[in-house]
């Protein structure tokens, strides 16, 4: 591979790893319906309900671009349970899950150490807490609805949410909780009566997705739904619909699709999800864009690379009407999961009800699809094994780039001693070209002659890069979504997930995070770069490319994970490493003089 297609395929990765962050930066989203903090009165579960004060504050139809809300005027009853891995929390505003604390797991993780400080938040983890209403509300008019306030009595491993509906129906939701982040919640409706009674199609909504924290990547919140072996992803890019991945184009706030057969779906943030896989699949799956409050002047002060245009993503089922005869019930029952984005569990869990699950680790989501997945999934298990020894999750990412360097090391060897014998017959391959510049048949036929006899191949070079690609992309997948790096610390980094950012400057209104470790990636390039030599006949603008390269991956991988630049610095010290022992190795070895029949530079002509 020439120089000029290397510096194209590596603008092109550079440009991928960008193109988002860079997009949203010049394109920040539309502002969308807001998601008000409102005060809530809570009551000790099993206490007496008030009577309400007022009834559903907004609903709407599935089509409705508003997102669902409920009344926060009206007396609230909560009641919480526990297992050893959750904190549920259950409302009886809307008879659902308000939110779920996830007890092994923090808040927020500090990105820069500090001497007699915590690295993680002392509150937990927590999904669905910012939504406007709880996870498994049912809407759908008034006579789903009423006025939205359900009693709350706990039952044998759960709690029940119950509400009497009008024209004598009945709603009933149990919530059982399992283990291993699992639960299951029935809803039921029930026809009291003795005349069958009609029901209108029914909106469940399945959680709001929403970040975790304030350096939370935006473009990882979402939803993903599956039909089949379909799976489809919804993001900000999604709802910004720019036109041709960077003009502006027309906003959309509601997402609804599905025609039939939606066997589950998923609400979603870089490292946690609350998915909900039904007994009897949707017909259509419904989300809506929300905007949640800004950071405070003083959080980016302290957290420059906070996300200034949060976004959360209201996301529900949507089942057709239908009538229940009399003195029977519809039951509608799903499992749930809410908890991290766990490979292993999410893979079982999938296999467990044959549904891709799996598919909510986004490693499918980048270049190459499933063949950059497969890549990033065995280096997770492969860094996961490591670590089931007792190697620390930054020396994990240590020793499989050492033993991937051990792996392609002869390929990348054989591919150096080609390209540096490629670079020795440049002037006899310039001097084919100025014979043959006008009959370009003929020149490929004597070039590839030429390369047949020398035993070097211009593609020689190309190999390695393409075999390697993968495992980057795969890295840069797995790196970004793995909980098992969200905190794991590495010198100075507090948490490879995140820059390792050690302090900020602050100049007037000019705020610059320090991270040594894409510092030192630039200085270790620029050592590389000058272990290679430029090839003859290279043109000044290639080799202006070549000189600021090193500079151009400094700027685009900056801001990223200091996990990504962990390896991206370990690989090229080791190809720095093998520069230098492979030029050892063939100083070593004596030369041969040249046969008589060997064409040298200035026979080449003669020969041809």
């Amino acid at each position: 591979m020439d120089r000029k297609a290397i510096i194209v395929i590596t603008l092109s990765i550079l440009l991928l790893f960008t193109w988002r962050p860079l997009i949203d930066r010049l394109y920040p989203p539309p502002p969308a319906p807001a998601v008000e903090a409102a005060a809530s009165t809570n009551v000790n579960a099993g206490a007496t309900q008030s009577p309400p004060s007022a009834a559903l504050a907004a609903t709407t139809s599935p089509a409705a671009a508003a997102p669902i809300a409920l009344a926060t005027n009206i007396p609230e009853q909560t009641l919480v349970l526990s297992n050893a891995v959750a904190r549920y929390v259950f409302t009886s505003r809307g008879g659902g899950l308000k939110s779920m604390e996830l007890l092994d797991y923090p808040e927020t993780v500090a990105r820069k150490k500090k001497a007699g400080a915590s690295p993680v938040s002392s509150k937990h983890a927590s999904l669905n807490s910012q939504a406007l209403v709880p996870a498994m509300a049912v809407f759908g008019g008034p006579a789903l609805e009423g006025d939205g306030v359900f009693q709350l009595t706990p039952i044998p491993g759960g709690v029940r949410a119950e509400k009497a509906l009008p024209e004598g129906l009945a709603l009933v939701k149990d919530f059982i909780l399992g283990s291993n982040y699992l639960f299951r919640c029935n809803v039921r409706f029930e026809n009291r009566t003795d005349a069958p009674r009609a029901i209108p199609g029914q909106e469940i909504v399945i959680g709001t997705a929403t970040p975790m924290a304030l350096v939370d990547d935006g473009t990882k919140v979402g939803f993903y739904w599956g039909r089949d072996k379909t799976v489809e992803h919804v993001t900000i890019a999604w709802f910004k619909n720019l036109t041709l991945a960077c003009f502006p184009g027309t906003p959309r706030s509601v997402y609804q699709e599905g025609g039939s057969n939606v066997v589950w779906a998923a609400v979603h943030n870089q490292f946690f999800a609350l998915a909900a896989i039904p007994q009897v699949a949707a017909n259509q799956i419904l989300g809506r864009q929300l905007s949640l409050p800004a950071p405070t002047v003083e959080e980016l002060a302290d957290t420059p690379a906070a996300n200034r245009s949060p976004q959360a993503y209201q996301t529900s089922m949507l089942y057709p009407g239908l009538t229940i005869p009399p003195r029977q019930a519809l039951e509608r029952g799903f499992s749930l999961y809410g908890g991290p984005k766990e490979y292993n569990t999410l893979s079982r869990i999938g296999n467990q009800f044959k549904i891709d699950l799996d598919q909510i680790m986004g490693f499918d989501q980048v270049l190459f699809g499933s063949f950059s997945g497969f890549f990033a999934k065995i280096l997770l298990l492969a860094m996961n094994g490591l670590h089931s020894l007792g190697i620390a999750y930054g020396w994990t990412i240590v020793a499989i780039t050492v033993l991937m360097k051990i792996l392609f090391w002869p390929l990348t060897q054989a591919s150096t001693r080609s390209a540096k014998r490629m670079q020795a017959l440049q002037p006899q391959m310039k001097a084919l070209q100025d014979k043959f510049k006008d009959d370009p048949t003929k020149l490929n036929k004597k070039m590839m002659e030429f390369w047949k006899e020398n035993k070097v191949s211009p593609f020689g070079g190309c190999l390695p890069v393409l075999l390697q690609m993968p495992v980057f992309i795969g890295f840069f997948a797995m790196i970004q979504t793995a909980i098992e790096l969200r905190g794991a610390s590495f010198l100075w980094a507090a948490d490879l997930t995140q820059p390792d950012t050690l302090f900020v400057l602050n100049v007037g209104s000019f705020v610059l995070p320090v991270n040594p470790m894409p510092l030192l990636m630039g200085v270790v390039m620029l050592w590389q770069a000058r272990l290679q030599p430029m090839a003859p006949g290279m043109d000044p603008m290639q080799a202006n490319m070549m000189k600021y390269m090193p500079l151009i991956f400094l700027v685009g991988l900056y801001s990223f994970s200091s996990g990504l630049t962990l390896y991206w610095t370990v690989q090229n010290l080791l190809s720095v490493l093998q520069t230098k022992l492979t030029k050892t190795q063939d100083d070593k070895v004596p030369r041969k003089p040249a046969t008589p029949g060997s064409p040298g530079p200035a026979q080449a002509k003669k020969r041809f």
